[in-house]
């Protein structure tokens, strides 16, 4: 297991250990929960902080063992063998490189050797389009990385002008209305049986202090690199997830009435849930995911959990046999097949950098285009709780 999916597991059980510190708390503060409720309460925010520290400590783990590797290789002034170091460290100089500017042009060079690309303009960093070298320009926007959820179900690509099919079978005009799927049919014949994918501008920005700047290149890519990719996962989700969206990305949201997913009611989450995956029609039901907050899943399971020990079970999170992915922004569950959406990054990622004098702050800011689409609206559905 790399670092990256340490730090995504570590995040994920600092909220737990927050929701049941938070709930041991209201449960201290109401008479009417039994000492045994809050002994079994108490124990789950234990488990959670030995989880946590023990995430931690892999961690930390990792880092010592590449900040020795570093070192020795700096000793001995051999090169390693290892590709991984190599990159590692060609990835803190090029970062250093373009933060610090100066005399630091020979750095960069031997830096964008390793990365196996140079920017447009000029290699020495000096001018022209400031492009990310290739490698850690597809990592940073291509690489699936947990801290968004949705990578892991959506389709996620960088073609520039992209355009797709709506479908993977061909549908003749005379034959829309012979297929069973109506409203896959009406909305083709609609809104036409291609996509295509538009540039919304996004900016995120990593701020660096003085100490990570000069201190070991692996820390420093790791630095600028979590938060590069923490700022993305944050404005996809965000997009993806709008209640009301600004009119230029109402495109990207599973709840804008410019996408216009279907509504299907039930008497309480489960129930919309259950009714949602019985709308969908067969073709999407198959491959259906159910994408819902933390909160409402926690809530669904709370009252069938028994006394028998299975607050402490690792239990896989499925719903009417679909998989459950837990999306903190989500507003009302969305269920659907998502391989009906892309995220799409178009052109290439530019990076340019700045420094707060005062605060003794150095920013790496990442510039990137990208879209997000529901291939096909008639694949989702929204599960909403019926108004008493």
């Amino acid at each position: 297991m790399n670092r990256y999916q340490l730090e995504a597991m570590r995040s994920g059980v600092a909220q737990e250990l927050k929701k049941a510190s938070d709930r041991l708390a209201d449960m201290y503060a109401d008479a009417s929960t039994s000492m045994e409720d809050r002994q079994k309460q108490k124990a789950l925010v234990e488990d959670a902080k030995e989880r946590l520290e023990g995430i931690s400590s892999q961690i930390k783990a990792i880092d010592t063992e590449a900040e020795e590797r570093m070192k020795k290789q700096a000793f001995s002034g051999e090169p390693s063998s290892d590709p991984k170091v190599v990159k590692a460290a060609a990835k803190g100089e090029f970062y250093k490189a373009a933060l610090s500017g100066g005399n630091t042009k020979e750095i960069a060079k031997k830096a964008f050797t390793h990365l196996g690309a140079i920017p447009a303009g000029d290699a020495d960093l000096g001018y022209g389009d400031k492009l990310l070298p290739t490698n850690m320009s597809n990592e940073l926007v291509l690489e699936p990385y947990t801290e968004n959820p949705m990578r892991a179900v959506v389709r996620v690509s960088n073609i520039t002008g992209l355009e797709e099919p709506k479908l993977i079978f061909a549908i003749d005009d005379e034959d829309y209305n012979d297929i069973t799927d109506k409203e896959t049919a009406k909305e083709i014949e609609m809104a036409g049986d291609t996509v295509s994918y538009g540039r919304h501008k996004i900016k995120v920005k990593a701020k660096i202090s003085d100490t990570v700047l000069h201190g070991s290149p692996l820390n420093l890519a790791g630095e600028v690199e979590n938060a590069l990719r923490s700022g993305l996962a944050a404005n996809e989700m965000r997009r993806m997830f709008a209640e009301s969206p600004a009119t230029p990305y109402a495109g990207m949201s599973f709840y804008s009435s410019a996408n216009g997913v279907k509504e299907v009611e039930g008497t309480d989450k489960r129930h919309a849930i259950g009714q949602a995956l019985a709308d969908l029609p067969l073709q999407f039901r198959r491959n259906a995911k159910i994408v819902m907050n933390a909160i409402d899943w926690y809530d669904m399971w709370e009252g069938n959990l028994n006394q028998s020990g299975m607050y402490y079970e690792d239990r896989p999170l499925q719903l009417y046999g679909k998989p459950v992915v837990l999306v903190d922004d989500a507003i009302d569950p969305i269920v659907g097949d998502f391989n009906y959406c892309r995220i799409n990054y178009d052109i290439g990622t530019i990076w340019d950098t700045d420094k707060d004098v005062n605060a003794g702050v150095y920013l790496f800011v990442l510039t990137a285009w990208y879209d997000i689409k529901l291939r096909l609206k008639s694949a989702f559905r929204r599960a909403k709780v019926t108004n008493p």
